[in-house]
């Protein structure tokens, strides 16, 4: 899934904004390709590290992922299980299963509007193969007969089970800030204390810049076709914190003055109609965090909001009315010590 992404320009300049000349110890900086994305990776270390161990490790994790999660590979593991057509407990990696649970929580707390099982309706809309248009009402409910979370059981911790032949599993709204703190998770266990990970706009930090300033990245405007930046966000030095957004604007087409965007809504099997553009979702957690901005978007400003400050969750959400932006802050965010947003 298209989504929100982070200016990688200016979050580069911004990692060592304000240090006052050359830090005692450099930032180390890398980059490549991943999950049909580019990923970024920026650490510093008072121990000595083995700089292409490191990218070695952060690569290898990846390909790891990418077999495993990946939608748009026939041998991953997700794809194994969506292809087949039982509807006994099929053994599948723990790792699906504990995605599979997270976005249970919030399929069920965002009324069926976010759901792993929507593939059918995003491929019935063409934007699996950017082949986009609209479809009619009985296709729609077609597609919508082979959708639903509560088609998909979690027998174990390492099966799942069709409820129904056809049900299939899209993991791409959850996967991206799964493999966020899968690299984390490398960079610490390479005794990394200090870094931001980044994979498609998606990302977690943890610690601060050598100068012992917290680090500080930029969030894009959420605006078709252009890369402007529209706020600057500094980051806690004395806690991980995940950063993940997701917007309507950066996978759609127009129709007779009508947008639609790649987000759908799985109760109804159409793109979403409101006005809310982007959400950002701040959470230690960047699998969770990466679950809730795509359902709060899906839900809207009013209902997002509502079960935003019910989930005491930190989250930002921007409206476009006309060419101007709105911004609201959850209740969480408002009072939130951690996160600074200027």
């Amino acid at each position: 899934m298209i989504r929100t992404t982070w200016i990688g320009p200016i979050l580069g300049a911004l990692l060592l904004v304000a240090c006052g000349g050359e830090p005692p110890v450099p930032v180390q900086k890398f980059e490549g390709f991943a999950q049909g994305t580019t990923y970024h990776v920026s650490y510093w270390s008072e121990q000595v590290v083995d700089g292409k161990q490191v990218q070695a490790e952060v690569d290898r994790t990846l390909a790891e992922l990418d077999k495993l999660l990946s939608n748009y590979r026939a041998d991953s593991a997700i794809e194994q299980f969506n292809v087949s057509a039982a509807t006994v407990g099929q053994t599948v990696d723990a790792q699906i299963v504990a995605l599979v649970k997270v976005a249970q929580t919030v399929s069920q707390l965002s009324s069926g509007c976010y759901d792993l099982t929507v593939k059918p309706i995003f491929e019935l809309w063409g934007f699996q193969n950017d082949e986009l248009h609209v479809p009619d009402q009985a296709a729609i409910d077609a597609a919508l007969a082979n959708v639903g979370m509560s088609k998909l059981e979690i027998v174990d911790d390492v099966h799942l089970l069709k409820k129904l032949p056809s049900l299939r599993v899209d993991l791409s709204s959850i996967a991206q800030g799964y493999s966020v703190g899968k690299v984390a998770g490398a960079m610490e266990h390479l005794g990394i204390e200090n870094y931001l990970v980044e994979i498609g706009g998606e990302l977690k930090s943890n610690g601060h810049k050598p100068d012992g300033k917290a680090w500080v990245i930029a969030v894009e405007k959420p605006l078709p076709g252009e890369r402007m930046m529209h706020k600057t966000v500094t980051l806690p030095k004395d806690a991980p914190m995940a950063v993940m957004t997701s917007g309507t604007y950066r996978h759609y087409f127009d129709l007779k003055g009508q947008r639609y965007s790649h987000i759908l809504d799985a109760r109804n099997g159409r793109p979403v109609g409101h006005d809310l553009v982007a959400v950002t979702v701040f959470h230690e957690n960047p699998t969770v965090a990466d679950a809730w901005s795509t359902a709060l978007l899906c839900l809207g400003q009013e209902e997002g909001m509502k079960l935003a400050d019910n989930e005491k969750l930190q989250a930002l959400f921007i409206q476009q009315r006309g060419s101007e932006f709105v911004e609201s802050k959850t209740r969480a965010l408002t009072t939130s010590t951690a996160v600074t947003i200027n």
